[in-house]
């Protein structure tokens, strides 16, 4: 048996609240599993942390995030709680730095019965990736600031090493996602600015060339304003974006919300040797400790953690897991009677995560009777 290292990083706010009832999940979900076992080892970090010892994420919790098989993080930082330089807390834009995590994936589906702001019937086709770099781009500013008189300069760092990795993982994504759809043609399109900003128009000739190495998958550019604009108005009609650092920031938020809000919208975080998966919310401190987080979109990283696992791995045991677990997720919502407070309704984190147990249990009786 495999014995998968997991490092757990409730975080801050909600993070507690929608962590500890998605390993008790995993936990049901892989008991009885022959093949691998997940170890949970809980660390603490954050802006809580910080307040209170002047460190938001010790050494000994960054390496042992380093020596784990995976980071499940829920949700890090407060809004009062910020450096002498006026940033926030957020410990995990430096493990995305450390272990050089500069694939950061963002679905953007829309589940049958959950709420969606989208009227057109053709919303329900809504299915597609963001791929974001998450490394360099504007956020690389974070070390590179100047300062002159009363003026500040940031500085966006776009490389050929990273962005050509970066286009690699959204092309072999986009190839998957074809495979997954019986050779349904794939499309791999570039978010930027190029018409305005220079490096920009590197990132952008860079993609072209990786584009070259896949001829059987179309590619296309796009600027991020254009975007944005057909990402309201249509966004059935995109399969993969990918872009810098701070446009997949934004554009993932936007994502999140055609799919039901921040609490529906998972994400994962990849390099080469380490990946984090976590909700793209935040920690929610205004709703923190009255049951009413969301805990779907942490539920569903934790089912891309498994098939990350399963793909690294090589192990077809994980990656069917990760289906069992998004499978129950979809079943809990296909009713159309389960919406979260977020979306106006009365279900919080308690009701969520029941109805995920159960759909999660009837399936694994199911797959044992088979």
């Amino acid at each position: 048996m495999h014995k998968f290292q997991i490092a757990v990083f409730p975080g801050d706010g909600i993070g507690y609240e929608v962590i500890e009832p998605c390993v008790a999940l995993l936990q049901t979900l892989t008991a009885g599993i022959k093949e691998f076992q997940l170890e949970f080892q809980t660390y603490e970090a954050g802006a809580a942390l910080y307040r209170r010892t002047g460190t938001a994420l010790p050494p000994s919790a960054m390496q042992s995030a380093k020596e784990a098989d995976a980071i499940l993080l829920g949700a890090m930082g407060l809004p009062d709680v910020r450096y002498p330089d006026g940033t926030e807390v957020q410990p995990h834009l430096d493990m995305r730095e450390q272990f050089q995590l500069y694939a950061g994936i963002r679905p953007i589906r829309i589940l049958p019965g959950a709420p969606t702001p989208l009227a057109d019937p053709r919303a329900k086709q809504v299915d597609c990736l963001l791929v974001r770099e998450s490394t360099e781009g504007l956020f690389f500013s974070r070390s590179m600031t100047r300062r002159e008189g009363d003026a500040v300069f940031d500085t966006m760092k776009i490389s050929r090493s990273v962005s050509e990795r970066l286009f690699n993982v959204a092309f072999s994504m986009a190839r998957s996602r074809s495979k997954a759809r019986n050779g349904r043609p794939a499309r791999v399109t570039c978010v930027d600015k190029a018409n305005v900003i220079p490096s920009l128009a590197y990132f952008r000739t860079i993609f072209f060339d990786v584009a070259k190495r896949y001829p059987d998958i179309a590619s296309d550019c796009a600027y991020v304003d254009a975007t944005a604009l057909r990402l309201v108005r249509s966004p059935w009609e995109f399969d993969v974006l990918v872009t810098e650092n701070m446009f997949g920031d934004i554009l993932s938020d936007l994502g999140a919300a055609l799919i039901g809000g921040m609490g529906m919208a998972p994400s994962a975080d990849i390099g080469n040797r380490h990946a984090i998966f976590q909700p793209c919310h935040g920690t929610g401190p205004d709703i923190a400790g009255r049951g009413l987080a969301n805990p779907t979109a942490t539920i569903l990283s934790a089912a891309m953690m498994l098939d990350w696992l399963g793909d690294k791995h090589d192990m077809t045991s994980c990656k069917t897991a990760a289906k069992t677990l998004t499978h129950a997720v979809e079943t809990a919502f296909a009713p159309g009677d389960l919406v979260s407070t977020e979306n106006g309704g009365t279900a919080g984190t308690e009701a969520i995560v029941a109805r995920v147990r159960k759909a999660l249990t009837k399936i694994r009786q199911d797959q044992v009777v088979a």
